[in-house]
C-alpha cells in the first residue's frame, strides 16, 4: 500500500501556520501599543496596514486550499 503526499498542501499548511502566528504577534503588539498615550500614530497606522495585508494573504491561502467542486 502506498500513501500519496501532497508536498504543496503540507508547505500551504506550514505557510498558513507561519502567517497567523504573524497575524497574532502583530495583532497583540497593536493592542500594547494603543494602550499607551504617546504611542507614535504612524507606526501604529503602518502596524495595522502589515495586520491588513497579512490577513489577506491568509484569506487567500485559504481559499486556494479548498478544492474546487463543480455544482
Amino acid at each position: 500500500m502506498t500513501i500519496k503526499v501532497d508536498i504543496n498542501s503540507i508547505e500551504k499548511i506550514s505557510r498558513l501556520k507561519e502567517l497567523r502566528v504573524k497575524h497574532q504577534k502583530i495583532n497583540a503588539e497593536i493592542d500594547h501599543l494603543a494602550s499607551i498615550p504617546e504611542t507614535d500614530q504612524l507606526n501604529l497606522r503602518r502596524l495595522k496596514t502589515r495586520r491588513l495585508l497579512l490577513k489577506d494573504m491568509i484569506t487567500k491561502l485559504e481559499s486556494a486550499m479548498i478544492p474546487n467542486m463543480d455544482a
